[in-house]
């Protein structure tokens, strides 16, 4: 592809040097730069990319897209100023890779919490209906069935834009795919044309990098703000901020709720450990899900499931038949009737919903246990809220260490406990080493109690002073029951 083609897309403030040029590929890495590539020099929240610069034309860049020209500038080597380097990195590699979201149904979800539930079950629900899907979620990034690892909630411009291509060469014809706050405000999902939007709620995460609240929600909205005309924004109207995502968008405007007027209703008829039985727009669907947490979510999928054009009847059998994803609300049973949950839940929002759909479903005679942790070099105030919420819910609690990254996981505990009460200190244990802290609510627990490990949920790693370690929660409860 020549250059010439892929700089009418961008803004550009100054150009120096040829742009008659053929790209062999393009990169914002200086160590991925081969002959013929073009360099993105994007400013991010470690270092700055305007410093490799020199690197990357060593290793074979031809062209330089940046924001700042460098002082020294060689005649062979074409340099491109444009006002954010980020927005065109997005822009130009969807044009590189033959603009794939433009052929594919693409549909973004975003929130605090929800996004991986609701996009892998509409994957799977358009799986299973035959129809061909790709799925970029926290877990995994899926080609039909083909699974793929996953390094970000919402990966770099290039990498989502050679994904989505290779979707569109696989034959689907859709694309579900989780937006994170952090991509849209560092522009990952510039250039990207989306058919829909999903908000699923907002609440207290993230404050580490966004700094305020107020700059979370207007990172979320961003999002919606860009949306085309013949596009669908669907948001939750019982959050509080779900109609706040509605304000600027030119897209459809739709709604969901449990509780106020909207275009797709649902309530809870009946709630077990096994499953829930809904009431959806009138029809009974019994679901493999357990709270009302998952009630939004599944409200979610069927509400764009049918903005897609799938129909009801159709969407409403699947409900019925999709199951949950790995490590949200992932029920362990032991041989006396113990039972786990494992849950990715990790912000005092998410832990609550999980809890509170523990306390709606069980009966009073059992003993809820509640493992709980905060990961390291993240948002410290919400350590105490956490530990706060546990305490109100659980008969007993485990402080224990979750991802401490780079932070002394002792320091992390002693964060947690300011949010335990007096009076519940009496029921509150403090276990540093996690294993060992499953291993003890599991002999805590009799028959018919119910223990939550909450916190890692899906992850098979645990991060100690930046080194990834194996470690599966629900593998250890596993073995704490002598089931493996």
């Amino acid at each position: 592809m020549t250059l010439n083609q892929l700089i009418k897309e961008i803004t550009v403030s100054e150009l120096k040097g040829s742009a008659d040029k053929i790209l062999a590929g393009i990169a914002f890495d200086s160590r991925q730069v081969q002959a013929n590539f073009l360099f993105f020099a994007q400013r991010g929240t470690h270092s700055d990319g305007h410093q490799f610069i020199t690197k990357a034309i060593e290793n074979g860049a031809s062209t330089i897209v940046c924001e700042e020209l460098p002082e020294k500038m060689l005649p062979e080597v074409c340099y491109i100023k444009t006002p954010d380097t980020s927005e065109a990195l997005g822009i130009i590699a969807s044009y590189f890779f033959g603009n794939p979201s433009e052929k594919l149904k693409l549909v973004g979800v975003t929130g605090t919490n929800g996004k991986t539930t609701i996009a892998t079950l509409l994957h799977n629900m358009a799986l299973n209906m035959g129809l061909g899907s790709g799925l970029i979620s926290t877990i995994a990034y899926k080609i039909n069935e083909k699974e793929l690892p996953a390094s970000h909630t919402t990966p770099d411009q290039i990498t989502l834009n050679k994904l989505m291509s290779d979707m569109v060469e696989a034959g689907c014809a859709y694309c579900f795919m989780e937006v994170s706050s952090h991509a849209i405000d560092q522009k990952r999902i510039a250039g990207l044309d989306f058919d829909g939007a999903v908000f699923t709620n907002i609440t207290h995460d993230h404050l580490d990098y966004h700094k305020t609240f107020s700059a979370y929600i207007k990172a979320k909205k961003q999002f919606f703000d860009k949306l085309k005309p013949e596009a669908f924004a669907l948001t939750n109207i019982d959050d509080k901020n779900g109609n706040v995502m509605l304000q600027n968008t030119a897209a459809e405007k739709r709604g969901y709720s449990l509780f106020s007027l909207s275009d797709y209703k649902c309530k809870i008829l009946e709630s077990h450990f096994d499953g829930t039985l809904l009431n959806i727009d009138k029809y009974e669907v019994w679901s493999h899900f357990v709270g009302r947490f998952n009630a939004y979510n599944l409200l979610a999928v069927y509400g764009t499931a049918l903005l897609l054009g799938f129909e009801q009847q159709d969407v409403l059998v699947e409900l019925s038949k999709l199951k949950p994803v790995a490590g949200r609300f992932d029920i362990v049973r032991s041989n006396i009737g113990v039972y786990a949950i494992v849950d990715y839940a990790h912000t005092p929002d998410a832990l609550e919903n999980v809890l509170t759909a523990i306390t709606e479903t069980r009966t009073k005679n059992e003993q809820l246990i509640c493992i709980v942790g905060a990961g390291g070099d993240r948002d410290k105030t919400k350590r105490p809220e956490m530990a706060s919420i546990a305490c109100k819910y659980s008969d007993k609690i485990i402080l224990t260490s979750d991802n401490p990254r780079t932070e002394n996981p002792v320091d992390i505990l002693s964060d947690m406990e300011k949010g335990v009460d007096v009076v519940s200190r009496k029921k509150t244990l403090v276990i540093n080493e996690r294993r060992e802290a499953i291993k003890t609510a599991s002999m805590l627990a009799a028959p018919g109690d119910i223990i939550l490990i909450a916190g890692k949920g899906h992850e098979t790693y645990q991060e100690v002073m930046g080194v990834r370690h194996h470690f599966d929660d629900k593998e250890e409860i596993m073995k704490a029951f002598g089931l493996i």
